[in-house]
C-alpha cells in the first residue's frame, strides 16, 4: 500500500507522516519546498502549480491512500489565495482520483461552519463568514457532487477544529505567547477569552487521521476533534501555567472576530468508531 501525503513540510503534515511511516514502508510525503524533516520519501513539486499534469499520478507514486493536507495561508483567514487556489485543489484531487486512488482524505476546518453555536456534526448547515472557511466549504461541497455516484472510491473529509501541541512549530495564539514571553514581554492584548472551542493535541489528532485515511467503511464529513468545548481562557490560563511563562494576558482588551462562535465543538461519534476499527494497528 503506498501512502501520500501533500502538505508534509506542515505543521500537521510532518505529525501524521512520522506516524504513518513509524507503521508503513511505502509513505510518500510531498511539498513544494526542501525537504525539511529529512523525510526517506519526498518529493518536492508545486501541487498546484502541476494540478493538471498527464503523469501527475505516476510522478506521486501511484498512491493507494492520499491524504491531502497542503493549503496555503491557513492561518490568515482572509487571504485572497484561499479563493485562487481553489480551482488548483479540486483539479489536482481529481487527477489523482481519476488516475487510480481510491482511498482520498482531506483536510477541513471548523471555519467552514460559520458562527454557530453547539455540537458539529457531518449535517450541521454551513455558513462560512472568511475566505478560508468560504473555499475549505466550496472544496467539499465540489468533491461531494463529483465523487457521489463513484461507488468505488472512499472518501473523507476530515474536519478540524483547534489544534495544540508542538507549540513552538505552530502559528497558534499558544506559540506567539511562547514567542512574545521569550522577547521578555509583560502581558499581551487578548479578547474575553470566554469562547469554548473544541481543542485537541496534535499527536492525537494525527493518529485521528491516519486512522481515518486507512479505513474504508466510514465515509463522509469525520470531525477529527476531542468532543470537549474549553473556553479559550480557560485554556491559555492553563498553558501560561504548565509552562511557567512569566507573561499576562490583558483580556477583553480586543474584541473577538464576527465568525468566532461562543461555544462549538464536534461530535466524535464517527471517530471513536473508525478508531474502533483500526485499533488493532495502533497503540
Amino acid at each position: 500500500m503506498n501512502i501520500l501525503i501533500t502538505g508534509c513540510n506542515g505543521y500537521i503534515g510532518r505529525h501524521v507522516y512520522n506516524l504513518a511511516s513509524t507503521y508503513f514502508d511505502n509513505v510518500v510525503g510531498v511539498s513544494s519546498g526542501e525537504n525539511k524533516f529529512n523525510y526517506n520519501n519526498y518529493i518536492k513539486l508545486d501541487l498546484l502549480a502541476h494540478c493538471n499534469d498527464r503523469d501527475l499520478f505516476d510522478t506521486l507514486r501511484s498512491p493507494d491512500v492520499l491524504i491531502h493536507l497542503a493549503w496555503t495561508d491557513g492561518f490568515n483567514h482572509n487571504s485572497i489565495s484561499h479563493i485562487e487556489n481553489l480551482p488548483r485543489h479540486l483539479n489536482f484531487l481529481k487527477n489523482i482520483v481519476f488516475s487510480g486512488c481510491k482511498s482520498v482524505s482531506v483536510i477541513g476546518s471548523m471555519h467552514e461552519i460559520g458562527f454557530y453555536e453547539g455540537l458539529v456534526n457531518e449535517n450541521t448547515i454551513c455558513n462560512p463568514m472568511s475566505l478560508y472557511g468560504i473555499s475549505k466549504n466550496a472544496l467539499k461541497q465540489s468533491l461531494f457532487s463529483i465523487f457521489r455516484e463513484r461507488s468505488d472510491i472512499s472518501f473523507k473529509w476530515l474536519r478540524a477544529y483547534y489544534v495544540t501541541g508542538d507549540d513552538i512549530a505552530n502559528n497558534s495564539i499558544f506559540s506567539k505567547i511562547i514567542k512574545m514571553n521569550n522577547s521578555k514581554q509583560l502581558s499581551f492584548p487578548f479578547t474575553n477569552g470566554e469562547n469554548k472551542y473544541d481543542f485537541i493535541d496534535i499527536r492525537e489528532l494525527s493518529k485521528q487521521i491516519l486512522c481515518s485515511a486507512l479505513q474504508n467503511k466510514i465515509n463522509g464529513v469525520v470531525e477529527v476533534c476531542s468532543g470537549n468545548p474549553v473556553s479559550l481562557k480557560d485554556k491559555v490560563n492553563d498553558f501560561i501555567f504548565k509552562n511557567k511563562l512569566s507573561i499576562k494576558p490583558n483580556y477583553g482588551e480586543f474584541p473577538s472576530r464576527p465568525y468566532d462562535s461562543k461555544i462549538i465543538y464536534g461530535d466524535t461519534s464517527k471517530i471513536k468508531e473508525i478508531l474502533n476499527l483500526t485499533k488493532s494497528l495502533y497503540l
